[in-house]
């Protein structure tokens, strides 16, 4: 009779781990910044409804725009981010300079912020711009695909 007991054991000798890690790798797609995404989208959320969170939408009404905008904008690259990651990342740049602009928005676009909004607008800004770089950094080091 045959040894048809299954012993639990390293499947290193299996003739089609090759195959299953190409596959995997295949599948994953280059994710390595798949972590960002949630951040991200949550960043973009809490600056979209920051006016109304920090009670400046009377003080400031052009930032109050401006920040919806800018958390839009946002909110959709990390969806880009998660939907099609291996041609979004590319934009993680533009995200870096999304936060330089939210950090100095509030002289820019807003008139006599208090101090409130600005270190709202700082925080987000900072926020960005570490994700973004993160997000970038992350690709660059990532192994290229043919």
């Amino acid at each position: 009779m045959a040894n048809v007991s299954h012993t639990r054991g390293d499947i290193s000798s299996h003739p089609d781990v090759p195959e299953m890690r190409d596959r995997y790798a295949r599948m994953l797609g280059g994710r390595d910044v798949a972590l960002v995404d949630g951040p991200v989208f949550l960043l973009g959320l809490y600056c979209a409804a920051s006016p109304w969170i920090l009670h400046y939408t009377t003080s400031q009404p052009p930032l109050v725009v401006h920040n919806l905008i800018m958390g839009i904008a946002i909110g959709l690259l990390a969806l880009g981010f998660t939907m099609a990651p291996e041609r979004m990342y590319g934009l993680s740049w533009a995200m870096c300079a999304m936060g330089a602009w939210m950090i100095i928005s509030p002289w820019v676009v807003g008139t006599s912020p208090d101090t409130g909004v600005v270190i709202n607008s700082i925080i987000i800004g900072a926020l960005a711009v570490v994700l973004g770089m993160l997000c970038a950094f992350t690709t660059m080091r990532g192994p290229t695909r043919t």
